[in-house]
């Protein structure tokens, strides 16, 4: 996930919510506006929309090597179980 920069300057930044245990409940952004706590911190990470619409369809489009690679991975551990 990645931190969102709105034109309005807002950030979406991914936040995931878990039990005392550890567990996961849910992943979801918190909205941060210019001046808030921790808005500086995330501003140089952030993306706009558009280039995090960039980067998704990038990495799936480029990333075949690594899957192919993975579930020859995945394969070579269930032969060995």
């Amino acid at each position: 996930m990645y931190v969102i920069r709105l034109a309005d300057g807002t950030l979406r930044v991914p936040q995931s919510l878990t039990s005392e245990d550890g567990r996961l409940f849910g992943d979801a952004y918190v909205e941060l506006q210019p001046g808030d706590p921790g808005y500086e911190q995330w501003l140089d990470e952030s993306l706009t929309e558009e280039e995090a619409r960039l980067r998704r369809r990038r990495w799936e489009e480029e990333n075949d090597d690594l899957e192919r690679e993975f579930l020859a991975f995945k394969a070579e551990q269930e032969e060995d179980a």
